[in-house]
């Protein structure tokens, strides 16, 4: 399934790439660009459980923030998803966001309990405690590096009272896009101009600053999704448009809209880049591999 270009750069660099279940908005028709569903979110402004499920299975993803709990009941429905979806998968990541103390108590172990920093009607610190996160898997949600690993320190750190640690399972953060809009990205020294860059070179610098931000604490995973499920973006042996004379690929953009295809050419195997889909279906039939 193809998927934006800011996801691109994010893949990339190393990130997990995650889209709303109601992710439509999010999808560009980039031909030559095919990327995993790593997180999947939910809509919390229009919560749909069955639809967020449907999504689920269609996109299979590693990670999982199904919903919002408001009160016991609604954690008691999370935990029966949880369950079900464990039941099918126990290495999925199942993230539920307790919205009040009474959910947060009722929400099992088996929930990664989503610690909301971001957008959130109601933010983490607002119904809880620190010591009410020690002990259990969190993933937090929303808030600039530093407000995390500030949020980190307070719940890993030792305590007087002997708290055991809460594990950090994952974190996220999308407010880089929305601020490269205005010209502006994220550096380890706070925001910068970007005025001299493209919205999505913005992007890129903001992405950099943070993966350094976070591998000179020491926080970056061994193992990153590139490396599992493989480059996004396929890649021609010649990087030349078959229509277009020969003429190179100028830039990156013009490869991901291209059409790429493996070929088995005079005893060899070949990829070949294409500008159109016309031209790319007459090189089939002229060189009879069709």
């Amino acid at each position: 399934m193809h998927r934006h270009p800011f996801a691109t750069e994010a893949y990339e660099l190393g990130f997990a790439v995650g889209v709303r279940e109601d992710y439509g908005y999010q999808v560009e028709e980039y031909r030559n660009v095919e990327l995993p569903v790593n997180i999947l979110d939910n809509d919390f402004r229009n919560p749909d459980l069955d639809r967020y499920l449907e999504q689920f299975v269609e996109l299979d993803p590693s990670v999982g923030i199904i919903g919002d709990a408001y009160s016991r009941a609604e954690a008691r429905e999370l935990n029966r998803v949880v369950e079900t979806i464990l039941d099918e998968d126990p290495f999925k990541q199942v993230v539920a966001v307790p919205k009040c103390r009474e959910a947060l108590d009722g929400l099992s172990d088996d929930v990664v309990l989503g610690y909301a920093m971001g957008y959130s009607d109601i933010q983490a610190e607002d119904c809880s405690e620190v010591r009410d996160w020690r002990g259990r898997r969190v993933h937090l949600l929303g808030a600039s590096p530093p407000k995390q690993y500030d949020v980190i320190q307070d719940l890993t750190q030792p305590t007087l009272f002997d708290d055991p640690p809460a594990d950090i399972v994952g974190l996220d953060w999308n407010g880089v896009h929305g601020v490269a809009l205005k010209g502006e990205y994220w550096s380890r020294n706070g925001w910068q101009s970007a005025d001299h860059l493209s919205v999505r070179e913005t992007v890129r610098k903001s992405l950099q600053e943070i993966k350094r931000y976070w591998q000179e604490r020491g926080i970056w995973p061994d193992t990153v999704p590139v490396e599992l499920y493989g480059e996004a973006v396929e890649k021609p042996d010649e990087f030349v448009f078959m229509d277009r004379g020969g003429d190179l690929i100028p830039d990156k953009e013009a490869l991901e809209d291209a059409y790429v295809k493996e070929y088995s050419y005079d005893g060899d195997e070949v990829q070949w880049a294409f500008q159109s889909e016309v031209y790319k279906k007459f090189v089939e039939w002229r060189e009879g591999l069709v």
